[in-house]
C-alpha cells in the first residue's frame, strides 16, 4: 500500500509541475507576442513594396533597420517612463523593452535601395525591386 500511495503522490507532484511549466510557457509566449509590433504590407502599382510598422511611443533614434541574409529586421526599444512604478497602475498594457519584427525579402529586392521614414509612431519602409526584375514594356516596331 505504501508503494501505491507514494506513486500517487509522485504522480500528483509531476502533474502539478507540468501545469506550472505549461503556465510559464504560455506566459512567455504572451510576453513575446506583446513585443511584436503590428505591421501592414502592400504592393504598389509601380512594383515597389510598402511596409508600415506601428511603433507608438518610440523615438526615432531607438529604431534600427538592417538587412541580414535576405531578411529585413526592424528592431526598436521602448524605454520605461521615469514615473512608471507598478503600484501606480491598476492595469498596464503598454509593452516596454525590445521589439523586433522580421520580414523575408524576395530575391528581386534591391537591398541598397530601401527607404525608411518615421512620423507619429509609424515607420514606413519602401522596398524597390532590382532593375532587372522591373517589368519592361516592349515597343512594337
Amino acid at each position: 500500500m505504501d508503494i501505491v500511495k507514494s506513486t500517487k503522490k509522485v504522480t500528483n507532484e509531476i502533474e502539478k509541475g507540468a501545469e506550472v511549466v505549461g503556465k510559464k510557457v504560455a506566459e512567455a509566449f504572451d510576453n513575446l507576442a506583446s513585443h511584436l509590433p503590428f505591421a501592414n504590407l502592400a504592393k504598389k502599382e509601380d512594383s515597389t513594396f510598402h511596409i508600415e510598422v506601428d511603433l507608438p511611443g518610440i523615438k526615432k533614434e531607438d529604431i534600427d533597420i538592417k538587412v541580414e541574409d535576405d531578411v529585413l529586421v526592424v528592431s526598436a526599444v521602448r524605454h520605461y517612463k521615469n514615473e512608471l512604478t507598478r503600484d501606480d497602475y491598476y492595469i498596464c498594457e503598454s509593452s516596454f523593452g525590445k521589439m523586433e519584427r522580421r520580414f523575408a525579402l524576395p530575391e528581386n529586392i534591391d537591398a541598397s535601395k530601401i527607404d525608411a521614414s518615421y512620423e507619429d509612431g509609424r515607420l514606413e519602409i519602401e522596398l524597390h525591386k532590382t532593375e532587372k526584375a522591373k517589368p519592361k514594356s516592349i515597343e512594337i516596331k
